[in-house]
């Protein structure tokens, strides 16, 4: 009888983030955040909370980690004609979170940087499913939805309030916000996300866009920056044949 100590067919290469200085970042999972920015909530129909009590629950998804994008080419994906670009903060851990639920005093000691990246999202495929009252994975998580642009320490960032979040196309700006905007911030984020998952080093936590969300084209050309401190660039390439 055949052992089990081997694999029965090749194993997939693990997705891995540049890292500022030196070294890559290999990525266990992605968690998203959806409206996270008042001024996108409103613009995709949602009501927005007025203070921080009313809240609520922040809204979660996820995507698998091999749909990150290193290399600058995202291919336009296929099932879709309405493909709509989200810039934002990404968080990545590199520390496991202790058991039980994370107080968010402690959050900050498990994050090692950040960087920028696009949650693309199939948006007729999202509208179809929201309306239907089904599951909006297939809109959210597919192939080449999470471009980021290298990673750098926590550290080399400092306080992450005052900066500002921007996305240009085409050298047309389409989104820009402070990320004192954002409804939960980053230790809010990983105090509720605790409640409902175990929290290890190599995630990568996409924080929510701000207002401005619209469509790209195979052949655009996107810019996604923190002040100057973080940047991505990608471009758009036509579908697979």
């Amino acid at each position: 009888m055949d052992g089990i100590d081997h694999d029965v067919i090749p194993s997939p290469p693990q997705p891995r983030v540049p890292v500022r200085g030196g070294g890559t970042f290999p990525v266990r999972r992605i968690y998203c955040v959806g409206r996270n920015f008042a001024d996108h909530a409103r613009e995709m129909g949602a009501v927005a909370p007025a203070s921080k009590a009313d809240r609520g629950q922040p809204v979660f998804f996820l995507k698998p980690a091999n749909a990150i994008v290193t290399d600058g080419t995202v291919t336009y994906p296929p099932g879709t004609q309405d493909l709509h670009h989200e810039v934002e903060l990404v968080v990545a851990l590199g520390r496991d979170a202790p058991d039980g639920v994370l107080d968010p005093a402690a959050a900050q000691s498990l994050v090692f940087g950040y960087g920028v990246g696009l949650d693309l999202t199939r948006r007729d495929l999202q509208a179809a499913a929201k309306a239907k009252g089904l599951p909006w994975d297939i809109g959210k998580a597919f192939d080449d939805s999470a471009p980021i642009g290298e990673l750098r320490r926590a550290d080399d960032i400092g306080e992450l309030a005052p900066r500002t979040l921007s996305l240009t196309v085409n050298d047309a700006l389409r989104q820009q916000s402070r990320l004192d905007q954002l409804i939960w911030d980053v230790p809010d984020i990983l105090h509720e996300l605790s409640k409902l998952y175990a929290l290890r080093a190599g995630d990568l936590v996409f924080m929510g866009t701000p207002a401005g969300v619209a469509a790209l084209q195979p052949g655009d050309t996107c810019v996604a920056r923190l002040d100057d401190v973080l940047e991505l660039r990608c471009r758009i390439a036509p579908p697979r044949a």
